[in-house]
């Protein structure tokens, strides 16, 4: 099996930045969602951009954000890619991915096989979905693990990848029981809620690569 990309999500300062670049990430994100911890600005997140080779991929996270203010973020912080985490249903999905013309991903909280049958709707709506563990204080980076067998053996119609509580001590595992193509962290590499610390980052990074 491969290795998998990684993405380190809720990212907020150049150190981090640069730690998850120089790990091998493929993937970092910025998050824009005012109650989390991992919130920055769209000036913050755009000079963080600015620090992004262009072989990384950047990830705008957002949770039902509505079109105007959606237009304004990406306008300031030039994205690859937006990552829905909110209740975004495939219509929505569709217009955002439409009126943007940036690739899409839909987060979906697994709590049992109805969030497989879930996915499906957006098949022609995004181009990956993101399985994370089910919503809690957040809709995302709770630090919480939801059951990976039920990816085991899944045939997806969408690229699809993993979320929800990966660190570097359970990363490998959870791609080995999965299949995943793509692995997603934020709070598995921080120190305290919305603080990544950069040895965590690096120890995600090569645990995921050398599954």
């Amino acid at each position: 099996m491969p290795s998998p990309l990684f993405k380190i999500c809720g990212l907020s300062t150049p150190e981090t930045v640069d730690a998850a670049v120089a790990a091998g990430a493929s993937h970092v994100g910025f998050v824009s969602f005012t109650k989390s911890p991992r919130h920055v600005s769209a000036a913050a997140a755009a000079e963080l951009r600015a620090r992004v080779p262009g072989h990384v991929q950047v990830v705008l996270l957002t949770v039902d954000a509505d079109h105007p203010a959606l237009a304004e973020l990406v306008a300031a912080v030039r994205p690859d890619l937006l990552q829905l985490h909110g209740s975004e249903n495939p219509a929505d999905a569709a217009a955002i991915r439409a009126t943007t013309g940036l690739e899409v991903w839909k987060a979906l909280p697994v709590k049992d096989g109805a969030a497989l049958a879930l996915a499906e709707s957006y098949v022609g709506a995004v181009d990956r979905i993101l399985f994370d563990a089910p919503h809690a204080a957040l809709p995302g980076g709770n630090g919480l693990v939801f059951n990976w067998q039920l990816l085991a053996g899944h045939r997806h119609s969408l690229p699809w990848g993993l979320a929800g509580g990966l660190t570097p001590a359970n990363v490998a595992d959870a791609v080995r029981q999965t299949g995943a193509p793509l692995v997603d962290t934020s709070s598995g590499v921080e120190g305290a809620p919305g603080v990544k610390d950069v040895d965590k980052i690096r120890a995600f990074c090569q645990s995921a690569r050398h599954d």
